[in-house]
């Protein structure tokens, strides 16, 4: 219970915390299939999240959702992890689809199936079926933090930024201080072109985790669309800078050349993004509104072909 508490936080440290708590559990009882399977969504949440590199965290995450597997092979927990894993790090959409289904086909009531499989599908474009899916989630656990950011994202990615917006604003009334809810927040008030309200939310973000390479990533397309160039440029370069001590992933730096308009410097770091399996995590090729300035260019459809997905 205390690691799920942490995990919930889906921050580094929480996930941190939440690794521990499991492994502990695990020690005391090593054929505790529920351990297994939350240390295994811990993982995720640090690959997915961009705290960690994906081929170090995707690994392990798959690693323990089988040993729970192994244990207990009727455990929707542990299917979802599976699922979540052969889709964000191996690309294998359709393997995550039948664990999925077998998740919930076990347990058609657990919130957190019902959520990551929201997230997967959003990943993969299929915009409809994840804002469904994520809104199950909610049904199922109305008091769920992530699971109501999470439905947030998935407004966002379909292009649906008012609802983004007021969903995210729920969320924030839930816990003012959730910051994934918050960058929600602001990418979409600036997809709305109003650029001082979404740097305004994304400002606050860093207060509450400065130098976060994701926030700082946000903050840089908010100055390019807003055409405020050089400190766009600027943030690009805290982000090489940053990278040099702890991971960065590549796509926040070729978000804010694609919304500078620099194309083939965009696709440079895609493709770094690309060798690293972080293509299919946070802010994700398929999805990703900040993209579709790439859309056209036939370097994109290759990386989508490359990732098992339709272009």
């Amino acid at each position: 219970m205390q690691g799920r508490f942490w995990w919930n936080k889906r921050s580094k440290e929480g996930s941190n915390k939440g690794i521990a708590y499991f492994q502990q559990a695990i020690q005391k009882d090593p054929n505790y299939a529920l351990a297994y399977a939350g240390l295994a969504d811990c993982y995720i949440a640090l690959g997915a999240s961009g705290n960690l590199a994906p081929k170090e965290t995707f690994p392990r995450a798959e690693e323990a959702s089988r040993k729970a597997l192994e244990i207990d092979d009727t455990l929707a927990e542990a299917h979802a992890s599976l699922a979540f894993s052969e889709a964000s790090f191996d690309w294998n959409w359709a393997g995550a689809d039948a664990e999925f289904g077998r998740a919930i086909e076990l347990n058609p009531d657990n919130a957190t199936a019902r959520d990551q499989h929201g997230t997967v599908l959003r990943v993969a474009g299929r915009r409809e079926e994840s804002i469904a899916k994520n809104k199950r989630a909610v049904e199922l656990d109305p008091l769920s933090v992530p699971f109501r950011r999470d439905l947030g994202y998935a407004y966002y990615d379909a292009r649906q930024y008012d609802q983004a917006i007021e969903q995210e604003r729920k969320t924030l009334e839930l816990d003012p201080n959730f910051n994934q809810a918050r960058s929600i927040l602001g990418r979409a008030y600036i997809q709305e072109a109003m650029y001082r309200q979404g740097i305004a939310e994304i400002e606050k973000e860093l207060v509450i985790s400065p130098a976060d390479p994701n926030v700082l990533s946000e903050l840089g397309r908010g100055y390019a669309m807003a055409s405020r160039h050089a400190e766009a440029q600027n943030v690009i370069d805290q982000l090489i800078a940053v990278s040099k001590r702890s991971y960065v992933a590549p796509k926040n730096v070729a978000a804010i050349y694609a919304a500078l308009g620099e194309k083939d410097k965009a696709f440079e770091w895609l493709e770094k993004a690309y060798q690293d399996r972080s293509l299919a995590s946070g802010i994700t090729l398929k999805s990703f509104p900040g993209f579709d300035s790439l859309r056209s260019d036939p370097r994109f459809a290759d990386l989508l072909r490359r990732m098992n997905l339709q272009p």
